[in-house]
C-alpha cells in the first residue's frame, strides 16, 4: 500500500491510464488494499479464535477489543490529518477508511470465532453480492473528494457502511475471506479448488469485457472491475488472487514443511510486524510530499518511479533498524500494552 499511495502523491508527467505503467501500477495498487484487509482478517480471526478456545469472559474481550478498536479509530483520524485535502492530500479529516474498517472488523472478531465456516462463507458470497443489492447507492458517479467526503452523522454512516472509500458492504467480504483461509490452513486442496474457480470467474470477466467492448479493469467509471466502488468481479477477481498468491508462498507449511521460498523472505518479516506503524508512518512522509509538490509541476517519469520504488523499500531496513534498536516503541507495542492491561 506504501507503493499505491505514493504513487498517487506523485503521479509522472505523460502517463495516461492505458499506458502500460499506468497497468501495472493499478495492479498492485488493485491487490495492495485486498491483500492488506485478507491478511488482518486471518491475523485477527486467529487470535480471536485462540482467545476463545482459553475460555475469555466478558471482561477478556472487552479488554482485547476495545483498544484495538480505539487505536484503530485514532490512526484513522491520524491519517487523514496527515493527507489532508487542504495541505495538498486525498482525505478530509473525518473521512472513514480501511482502519475504521478493521475497527468494525475487530468488533465482529467473538461473533465470527463463533459461527460455523458455512455460515461465514454464506456472509462472504452475500457481501460479494452487495455491490448489486446496494446499487446506485454505492455512488458509481461520485467523485473521489465526494467519496472522501461527509456532513454530519448520516453522512459519515453511509460512507462507513455503503459508499465510501473501504465501505463495510462490500469489504467485509475480505475479512470473511481471511477467516476461511485460516481455518482451511491445512487443507491446501480446498483452497486449490476454490482458487481454480476463482480463476474461472477472472476469464468470464475479462471475455465480457472483450464481448461488450468495456475496459476490463479501471479504478473507477465504466469498467468491468471496479475499485471505487468495489465491484462484484472485481471482488471475486482480487479474491482469487489473495488465495492464489498466499498458498504460492506458502508451499508446504500447511502440512508441516516449508514455505516455497524457504528463509527467503525473512527480511520482510520485521516489516510484517511493524505494518500498522509503518501504514500510518508513511502518510507522515507523503503528507509533507503533498505540502511540498503543491502546485509544482510533475515528476518525470523517471523521477516519480525512483521516488516510489525508494519510498516502498526503504521501510524494509527501517523495520528491521527498529526491531534491534527500538522494538517496543510501535503502535503494535503500544496496543500490546493495551491489552494487557486491559485483562487484567
Amino acid at each position: 500500500m506504501v507503493e499505491v499511495h505514493t504513487a498517487a502523491i506523485l503521479p509522472p508527467e505523460g502517463i495516461t491510464v492505458g499506458h502500460p505503467a499506468a497497468f501495472v501500477a493499478a495492479a498492485f495498487g488493485g491487490m495492495a488494499a485486498p491483500m492488506f484487509v485478507t491478511i488482518s482478517g486471518w491475523g485477527m480471526y486467529g487470535s480471536a479464535k485462540r482467545r476463545s478456545s482459553e475460555g475469555h469472559n466478558y471482561s477478556d474481550w472487552v479488554g482485547w477489543i476495545v483498544p484495538r478498536v480505539v487505536l484503530l479509530f485514532l490512526c484513522q483520524l491520524i491519517v487523514n490529518v496527515l493527507l489532508n485535502v487542504d495541505r495538498g492530500g486525498r482525505f478530509e479529516w473525518q473521512t472513514p477508511g480501511v482502519l475504521t474498517l478493521l475497527a468494525f472488523a475487530a468488533l465482529l472478531s467473538p461473533i465470527l470465532v463463533r459461527i460455523s465456516q458455512s455460515q461465514r462463507s454464506l456472509a462472504m458470497l452475500l457481501m460479494c453480492a452487495s455491490p448489486m443489492l446496494i446499487g446506485v447507492a454505492a455512488g458509481q458517479e461520485m467523485s473521489w473528494y465526494d467519496r472522501v467526503g461527509s456532513e454530519g452523522f448520516e453522512g459519515w454512516l453511509a460512507r462507513f457502511l455503503w459508499n465510501g472509500t473501504y465501505p463495510v458492504a462490500p469489504w467485509i467480504f475480505y475479512i470473511l475471506l481471511g477467516t476461511l483461509l485460516h481455518d482451511l490452513g491445512s487443507d491446501a486442496r480446498a483452497r486449490e479448488k476454490g482458487v481454480a474457480l476463482g480463476m474461472l470467474a477472472t476469464t468470464v470477466t475479462i471475455f465480457i469485457a472483450i464481448l461488450e467492448g468495456k475496459e476490463w479493469a479501471l479504478t473507477s467509471g465504466e469498467a468491468v472491475l471496479t475499485f471505487f466502488p468495489a465491484s462484484m468481479p472485481f471482488l471475486v477477481v482480487s479474491g482469487t488472487i489473495v488465495a492464489l498468491v498466499m498458498r504460492l508462498l506458502e508451499g508446504e507449511e500447511g502440512s508441516g514443511g516449508s514455505p516455497a521460498l524457504g528463509d527467503r523472505m525473512s527480511f520482510l518479516e520485521p516489516v510484517g510486524r511493524l505494518s500498522m506503524t509503518i501504514y500510518v508512518s508513511h502518510f507522515a512522509v507523503l503528507g509533507a510530499v503533498a505540502v511540498v509538490m503543491e502546485g509544482e509541476p510533475r515528476l518525470g517519469v523517471a523521477q516519480a518511479l525512483g521516488a516510489t520504488l525508494a519510498h516502498t523499500l526503504v521501510w524494509i531496513p527501517l523495520a528491521r533498524l527498529h526491531e534491534e534498536r527500538v522494538s517496543g516503541f510501535s503502535l503494535e507495542g503500544l496496543l500490546k500494552a493495551f491489552s494487557h492491561q486491559g485483562s487484567r
